[in-house]
């Protein structure tokens, strides 16, 4: 399961960071590189994703996005400055309690 978890994260890190990259590329005028580099990044997530040990594409993909939900609302926080609220911290939670529902294992 770490091993499941390292790989989420990682690729939460390459899916927030590219698209992060390309917003502010786009959005807010920085550097063509930086859109660059986001691509680069998000391909790297599609790759990343493919490293996950569940057989069902659809449960991983499902489980990762709710981690990617967490990730995206300590990204905001931390790298944009832009504080969640109550409602985020607890939407997240939700989010986290159906990750370990779908990961659970099946007999």
């Amino acid at each position: 399961m770490i091993q499941a978890i390292f790989i989420f994260l990682l690729a939460g890190v390459a899916e927030i960071g590219g698209g992060y990259l390309i917003w502010k590329w786009l959005r807010d005028g920085e550097s063509g590189w930086l859109g660059l580099f986001g691509g680069i990044a998000l391909a790297l997530y599609g790759i990343i994703a493919t490293w996950q040990v569940f057989p069902n594409f659809g449960r991983v993909y499902a489980a990762y996005g709710g981690v990617f939900i967490v990730m995206s609302l300590f990204w905001g926080w931390w790298i944009d400055k832009k504080a969640p609220d109550t409602y985020d911290w607890v939407g997240g939670a939700v989010c986290i309690v159906g990750v370990v529902i779908m990961l659970l294992p099946r007999n």
